[in-house]
């Protein structure tokens, strides 16, 4: 089973592309972030054609996230426990069915938190702790559970082309790395480092100075697994290549394949 997550950066501006890298990925399951339009402007008729089944949770102009998937959903929902009066577009989760069982899937688009210096930060820095509370309680179930996303979170030096350069940035700072650590010390597994560690893993380039010829990245996207699926993890990638493609989101695709066979 193959899921994906990918931060279109606008689905009405990327569904070209989007639709082109479904054909060739063949994920089971996308995670989708920054879609930027409300639900009933989502291109779904174009994505069911290709055989998926669409969920949304959108808003106009800004985030929005959705869950596309070639099995159905024996159940949705979306927002993020901890706060009624969010009402950021950030969050969808659905449940499938397959032969042992079934897998939970949850797309996220966290908060940049940027400026740094703002109220932005400490949103930031909430909803991350709204997160952890999520996961703690998923984990209860001991069932397969993959948190996909972009996180807008460096985990570690390595991955960001220059360190230095983000130390004082929303994704890079002391604060919001410890809250991600508290994420995987609950017992998530962060899935392309269990497979992959190796430097310049990136995952987004800006559309300034040139980052993305020159190679200045950053890996922001992450899917973190519970123990039941990063048990049956076989590999993860990134399709860099696809931020080389015309008119490209300033993020790329991952993906990952698990020993999860469809009902």
């Amino acid at each position: 089973m193959r899921i994906a997550t990918w931060n279109v950066n606008s689905i009405r501006q990327r569904l070209e592309p989007l639709m082109a890298w479904l054909r060739e990925c063949q994920p089971d399951v996308v995670c989708l972030q920054e879609t930027k339009c409300t639900d009933d402007a989502f291109p779904r008729f174009e994505l069911e054609a290709l055989g998926y089944n669409v969920v949304t949770h959108g808003q106009k102009t800004f985030n929005g996230v959705a869950l596309l998937s070639k099995l159905r959903f024996d159940e949705t929902k979306s927002g993020l426990a901890g706060d009624d009066e969010d009402a950021h577009a950030r969050f969808i989760e659905g449940v499938v069915t397959l032969k042992r069982g079934v897998v939970r899937v949850a797309c996220l688009y966290l908060p940049n938190g940027n400026p740094a210096n703002s109220d932005k930060y400490p949103y930031k820095l909430k909803w991350m702790s709204r997160l952890r509370e999520y996961a703690r309680e998923r984990l209860l179930a001991e069932e397969p559970l993959v948190l996909a996303g972009d996180y807008n979170v460096i985990p570690q030096a390595v991955d960001v082309h220059n360190p230095a350069a983000w130390v004082n940035d929303a994704l890079f700072r002391a604060e919001t790395r410890e809250s991600f650590q508290a994420l995987l010390g609950l017992g998530l597994t962060d899935a392309l480092r269990a497979v992959n560690d190796a430097p310049g893993q990136y995952t987004f380039w800006d559309y300034q100075a040139g980052a993305w010829q020159k190679n200045w990245g950053l890996r922001i996207d992450h899917m973190l697994m519970s123990p039941q699926a990063a048990d049956r993890l076989i590999d993860v990638g990134i399709d860099s290549y696809v931020r080389g493609w015309e008119k490209p989101s300033d993020h790329v695709p991952v993906w990952a394949d698990l020993d999860l066979e469809a009902a």
